[in-house]
């Protein structure tokens, strides 16, 4: 069976913030948008709370209108911010049950000839088993599967599956699997948190039992940990550290349960040496399989933007016992930007712009002998 996880940056929509030119230029919204959103949930509001709350709407441009730029307030019931014709924002509310409602990121269609490219990739990939990362939602992934795999030539597959996780920006992960493939139990770890309450998975760390045909039985876990591109470094790294030992914990109480085949598969944003990732990578029995003999990096020992080794972050990681069924596996670059001089890699000829590139990640595939 060929076993993959791709990083499709979203399907149909993304986040306007998100899709900017550069991850720099979004960055001040998505902080900005996630410090309001935290604000607007407390229980009371305090004088400097409602000061705060003002300040970030402003600067989320909202106003003059609860509809800015990137961002909107939707404001259902009840009362939480009035506008003065003299300017500014006041908070009225004194706490989140005196208003209903909701802080929402402003979405704009995917390029379509990125979208396209986008199938074409899941399509040569030839994967039974296919992990997702950063899809809008489980009715998203079964349109695409549908509509959009068969309109450039391909078969859709036959078990979509997506567990709604933490983020609020519209970018879970999921599973596709082709017929023969039954997707069977799912765990979901949506509410796994801290000692403090704070859930440790910034979207999910779901467990998907997968038949294979030949009956073995084998568990994938798909996951998108907490990226460096906002916040502080200190905080994002502490958060993907504990995300990775939580799924070193998962990891070994599947192991102790006597499951032979485990593969922990995805977007890690990270690199192998780094801390943040040492209790998977370094405190597992828990394999990379670009450290497999049978393994072809295509040159380049990164997955994301230039693939250099600093962009090393997408990863498929094999129980030992899985790891000795491996028969073949590679990067698969044809829908990424290649550069121009030289190009770095071939790409798709439908990839004639950075922006018409399927994502800024390749995809990952194993071959597995089970």
């Amino acid at each position: 069976m060929r076993l993959a996880v791709y990083n499709v940056e979203n399907l149909f929509d993304r986040a306007k913030a998100m899709n900017l030119g550069s991850w720099e230029e979004g960055k001040p919204v998505l902080e900005h948008f996630a410090a309001l959103n935290q604000l607007l949930g407390q229980v009371e509001y305090s004088d400097a709370d409602k000061v705060e709350i003002a300040r970030l709407v402003v600067e989320l441009g909202m106003e003059q209108s609860d509809t800015g730029p990137f961002v909107i307030l939707r404001r259902n019931r009840g009362g939480l911010l009035k506008r003065p014709t003299a300017g500014g924002v006041v908070v009225v509310a004194d706490g989140r049950a005196d208003w209903v409602g909701s802080l929402e990121l402003r979405d704009e269609p995917v390029n379509e000839h990125a979208m396209r490219n986008t199938a074409r990739v899941m399509v040569d990939l030839e994967a039974d088993v296919l992990g997702i990362v950063e899809v809008e939602s489980r009715p998203v992934l079964s349109a695409f599967n549908r509509e959009i795999l068969p309109a450039i030539g391909g078969t859709p597959f036959r078990h979509v599956m997506v567990i709604d996780g933490n983020d609020e920006r519209g970018i879970d992960v999921g599973m596709m699997t082709r017929k023969g493939y039954p997707i069977g139990a799912m765990h979901s770890h949506v509410d796994d948190c801290t000692p403090n309450g704070e859930a440790i998975f910034s979207r999910d760390c779901p467990e998907y039992e997968i038949t294979t045909p030949a009956g073995a039985q084998l568990v994938v876990m798909v996951n998108h940990l907490k990226s460096k591109g906002y916040g502080g470094k200190a905080k994002s790294d502490a958060k993907r550290k504990a995300q990775a030992k939580r799924i070193a914990e998962i990891y070994e109480k599947l192991i102790e349960r006597g499951v032979e085949y485990v593969a922990v598969i995805g977007d890690f944003n990270d690199t192998p040496g780094s801390d943040p990732l040492e209790p998977l990578l370094g405190g597992t029995s828990l394999k990379d399989i670009f450290k497999h003999d049978a393994f072809d990096d295509g040159g380049y020992p990164g997955t994301y933007g230039g693939c250099t080794a600093s962009n090393k972050i997408d990863y498929i990681l094999l129980s030992p016992a899985l790891f000795a069924k491996v028969k073949d596996g590679g990067v698969f670059r044809k829908g990424m930007w290649p550069g121009v001089r030289p190009k770095k890699w071939e790409s798709y000829d439908e990839v004639k712009r950075q922006e018409d590139a399927a994502s800024d990640h390749a995809a990952l595939w194993v071959d597995l002998d089970i």
